[in-house]
């Protein structure tokens, strides 16, 4: 997939370099530049930290409902229907509020993603910002960013032509 939206981007790129004049693009290395910056850092280790925190947190109650079945299981045979339905509740229960708290704390849009939007989401910001700077101090119309394969970090917005693809669909503004 990298591979293909790689080579449209390079197809579009040469095709707009036949018009009139040839794109600029330059390719960063934003992994590279976030390891860099100390307060990025920081940010890593407070998260790293908070996620340890929270999976002890989730495996202790997780050992709790692994005691509560083996006990069960130790005495079922002796239980009457009526406690062993009581208890199997409780379980249950237990687990549910384990596997709860665990999607609270590290589901989509969970605990971590937004202490994760709290530390690392304004680095990030200002890194974009200085990347935008800088392409527009040196006029290049592409950014690309290497860190995680190519990916589109910075595009002008005069190169956009989404309004035109729509324009071609029948769906004018």
């Amino acid at each position: 997939m990298k591979k293909v939206l790689f080579s449209v981007l390079i197809l579009v790129m040469t095709a707009g370099a036949a018009n009139a004049q040839a794109t600029k693009y330059c390719i960063i290395d934003s992994r590279y530049i976030l390891e860099k910056l100390d307060d990025y850092k920081d940010a890593q280790t407070k998260l790293d930290n908070i996620s340890k925190t929270w999976q002890e947190e989730i495996d202790a109650k997780m050992l709790e409902v692994d005691k509560m079945y083996k006990s069960y299981q130790a005495e079922r045979p002796m239980l009457s229907d009526e406690m062993r339905k009581k208890r199997e509740d409780e379980i249950v229960a237990k687990e549910k509020a384990a596997k709860d708290l665990q999607k609270q704390r590290f589901g989509y849009e969970g605990d971590l993603f937004k202490k994760r939007q709290e530390y690392v989401k304004p680095i990030q910001d200002r890194v974009f910002n200085a990347v935008q700077k800088m392409a527009s101090q040196r006029a290049f119309d592409l950014v690309l960013d290497k860190a995680g394969g190519v990916t589109l970090f910075y595009a002008d917005p005069k190169l956009d032509r989404s309004d035109d693809v729509l324009k071609i669909m029948g769906l004018n503004k």
